[in-house]
Parts: structure tokens; C-alpha cells; sequence
């Protein structure tokens, strides 16, 4: 099975392009998938990601699995399916042929995953980050990705000028330093992704 993960992420640059790739690929190898890892396409927006996935999908030999990873933005209803919840937000039609597995989310942004490991965010920001202003380390896929992601700015605006968190800047630096095994204690939906993963890979 040849799977092609198309990633929300990345934006217009080259660089951040190949540093999205980077980070997401180590925490997958991280995972344990060392040597059977899959493609990673930075797609940029996630509507970009989206229509990749698409055109992935009208092209694809029966050994390949496009796979969809874009953020969920909001907060998942409970029971929710992943491409009903994508419908709801962005209006976006489950191609025909389409599995469930194919769409996985950031619930609610790629910063939910960054936040639930604690001890890497020490690692990485040092002794100056403030953790009380994190947010607490249970239900992190309930709150909108605009608290997380602003919360985790300000944890970190005394680390230093060129240290502390920016989207895009050090997203991805970041996210290839965290302990997927804390990502799966806390986040049900990167549970999930690393699961199917292992499913279609081992």
C-alpha cells in the first residue's frame, strides 16, 4: 500500500513547504514507522490540500490511499464523522469511493498537538516559557484553535525575540520535537491518524 498524506500547511513558501514535510514526518517516524513511512505533500491552505487530495483520488493506481490531513478549526461534534464535520464547516463533498479513514483532522489545529506535550515545549523554549498560560491538558481538542493558538504565543512571548512561537515561523521546528506516544494519551483524533497509519502500513 503506497499512502500520500496531503497536508494542510506550509503556506506559499518553498521553504516552510519543505520544513512542514520535515516536522510531520519525524513525529510519524516517532510513531514507529521507520521504513515504512508514507509520502508527505505540503499543500499549503487547506483548500489547496483539499483539491490535492482530489486530484490524487481521480488518478490513483488501486495499491495507492491518498490521504486528507487539514485542521478541523473547530471543535468536533460529538459522534461526529470526520467528512460530516468537513460538510458542516466548509462545505466540502466526500468524494465518491472515499473511506472514512482517507480524512483526518488537527483537532482543532495543528497547535492542539504542539501544546499536549508539555516537557517538549520545555525543551524547546526553556526556562522562560510560562506554562500557566497554557491551556489545562485535558479536552485539548474542545477549544477553538484561536485560544490555542494565541495562548501558545503568549506562553511564549518572553522566551525571546527569535524563540517565541509564531505560526509558520516555528510551527513545524516545534512539532517535530513532541512525544507522539503524549499526543495519543490526550488527543483522540491523533490517536486516530496514527492508528490508521499503522493499519495500512505494517
Amino acid at each position: 500500500m503506497k499512502v500520500t498524506i496531503y497536508v494542510e500547511g506550509g503556506g506559499d513558501s518553498k521553504y516552510q513547504h519543505i520544513q512542514c514535510r520535515q516536522g510531520f514526518r519525524k513525529l510519524i517516524e516517532k510513531s514507529g514507522l521507520v521504513g515504512k513511512m508514507p509520502g508527505i505533500f505540503a499543500c499549503g491552505g487547506r483548500n489547496a490540500a483539499f483539491d490535492d487530495f482530489k486530484t490524487a483520488m481521480k488518478s490513483k493506481s488501486p495499491n495507492d490511499f491518498p490521504m486528507l490531513l487539514v485542521d478541523s478549526e473547530d471543535p468536533i461534534a460529538e459522534n461526529t464523522s470526520t467528512w460530516n464535520h468537513l460538510r458542516t464547516r466548509d462545505n466540502w463533498i466526500r468524494p465518491q469511493h472515499v473511506l472514512d479513514d482517507q480524512a483526518q483532522l488537527m483537532a482543532t489545529c495543528m497547535e492542539t498537538w504542539i501544546v499536549a506535550d508539555r516537557v517538549a515545549l520545555h525543551n524547546v523554549f526553556g526556562a522562560e516559557l510560562q506554562e500557566s498560560a497554557l491551556l489545562p491538558e485535558t479536552n485539548l481538542e474542545q477549544y477553538d484553535r484561536h485560544r490555542v493558538q494565541d495562548a501558545l504565543e503568549y506562553a511564549t512571548h518572553n522566551c525571546g525575540k527569535n524563540k517565541a512561537y509564531k505560526k509558520g515561523k516555528r510551527s513545524f521546528q516545534v512539532l517535530e520535537s513532541v512525544n507522539p506516544n503524549m499526543l495519543k494519551q490526550r488527543l483522540p483524533h491523533f490517536k486516530r491518524f496514527i492508528e490508521t497509519l499503522e493499519k495500512l502500513l505494517r
